[in-house]
């Protein structure tokens, strides 16, 4: 008879299934009491919220009798609202699309250079931006005067570079003057000139900022009998004085206006007033009428209004895309740096061009990132409001306008309509929805590869 082992590893006793059950319990305790402040939190800041804005967007304005669809039939019925609907079909296409192409192009060209980096690091800078400070800064880049405003500045400029600029805006004679109207903003003397006789241009109205720096003091030009000669200049003595069509030690010159001799609607001569305003025509002039020309008064070209009501919503995706496209090029720069190499140099051997490389290999593979890219900026120009809330003039809000800003102007305020700020609140949920699902989608069939 052989006696029972004493030494050795104890035996394993099998585990009970009351004991299991047991295990399994406390651990779903322990998760639960984990879980338990986040779904409180959650219940509270994003479930209770949702549910009391869909029951809330069925009732009336004062919230106690019931409106039925009332509220979401004036969504799509007032032309404010319906207006911001439409601006946000546009924020939606537009704003990701320009944001993630821009991203891709700066990602890919940043790759191959020696200060792609740098390059990233100034793009990728607006993000560092909140969106106050970002809609402070566009306010004044599209200022209209281009004094202040940096669009307009470059945009002027541009525009003087290639077009005539008006050299006295707005000036104009006096009554008393020997000057008058000539239709289209362009003046010309009651009497014909004469050779001789030097002729007096005397003009008002010209501000001191729009006098050239180096105009000089005015002066009677000289009489000669082959010549028609005379002096243009500004009739206006600083501090007060002087005499009207006499010229005083302390008036300027109006260096470069353009004098025209005209006879029967046609220009016999021209001329420009030197630093002194003095100026002198061919003898052919003598016996015609002095004509300045439109072209020495019209207003000086102001720039675009981009804050306008035809521009201001582009304006405003401007000012996004500038602060989001680094965002994308990271992403894709980061999705870029992770492409298979030799796909890429297979493609170039087999005699693709880089734009065939770049459209027919590396965005293929790099549609999941763009993807991500895209989905993430759509979701969030559906909740844009700082933005244009910041940008946009007071006159210009209602063009403007989104359904984030619409649900605040309606929630709040004297005359604010909870019925329908609840709605719009609704519908901007139902627009994430779909976008969220194809996300979920997404990421779904990522994680099963």
């Amino acid at each position: 008879m052989t006696a029972p082992a004493t030494g050795g590893a104890a035996a394993v006793r099998p585990t009970s299934p009351g004991s299991r059950k047991s295990v399994s319990g406390t651990r779903r305790l322990v998760a639960a009491g984990f879980l338990l402040p986040a779904l409180v939190l959650l219940g509270a800041l994003v479930v209770y919220p949702i549910g009391y804005s869909v029951y809330r967007s069925f009732f009336d304005q004062a919230g106690s009798g019931f409106a039925g669809l009332d509220n979401y039939v004036e969504i799509f019925t007032d032309d404010t609202i319906l207006t911001a609907v439409k601006n946000n079909a546009v924020w939606v296409v537009v704003a990701p699309t320009v944001a993630t192409a821009l991203g891709l192009i700066f990602a890919v060209l940043t790759e191959r250079v020696r200060w792609g980096t740098a390059f990233k690091l100034l793009v990728f800078m607006p993000m560092a931006i909140s969106m106050l400070a970002a809609g402070i800064i566009f306010r004044l880049v599209y200022e209209q005067d281009p004094d202040r405003g940096v669009a307009n500045a470059v945009w002027v400029g541009v525009h003087d570079t290639f077009a005539e600029s008006a050299t006295y805006p707005r000036a104009r004679p006096l009554p008393v003057h020997p000057l008058e109207a000539a239709g289209g903003g362009a003046f010309i003397t009651k009497e014909p000139v004469r050779a001789g006789t030097p002729a007096e241009l005397p003009l008002i109205g010209v501000a001191a900022p729009d006098m050239p720096r180096d105009a000089k003091p005015a002066k009677a030009a000289d009489p000669t009998e082959d010549q028609v000669t005379g002096t243009a200049w500004l009739d206006f003595t600083r501090g007060g004085g002087g005499s009207p069509n006499a010229i005083d030690a302390k008036e300027l010159g109006l260096k470069g206006l353009k004098v025209e001799a005209v006879r029967d609607g046609r220009v016999l001569a021209t001329a420009s007033a030197a630093a002194d305003g003095t100026f002198s025509l061919p003898k052919e002039a003598d016996g015609a009428l002095l004509r300045l020309p439109e072209s020495n008064f019209r207003a000086q070209y102001n720039g675009v209004d981009w804050l306008g009501p035809s521009l201001v919503t582009p304006a405003i995706i401007g000012s996004y895309v500038w602060m989001w496209a680094g965002f994308a090029m990271v992403l894709i720069a980061a999705g870029l740096a992770g492409l298979p190499r030799e796909l890429l140099e297979a493609a170039r051997v087999d005699g693709a061009s880089e734009w065939q490389v770049f459209r027919r290999v590396t965005v293929p593979l790099l549609a999941p990132v763009l993807a991500v890219v895209l989905v993430t900026l759509m979701i969030n120009v559906l909740k844009i409001f700082d933005l244009v809330y910041i940008i946009a003039p007071g006159s210009v809000q209602d063009d403007a306008n989104v359904l984030a800003l619409q649900l605040y102007r309606s929630s709040f305020g004297t005359d604010a309509h909870l019925g329908v700020g609840s709605a719009i609140s609704v519908l901007l949920l139902l627009l994430v929805i779909p976008v969220m699902f194809f996300n979920i989608r997404r990421i779904r069939k990522e994680t099963r590869r």
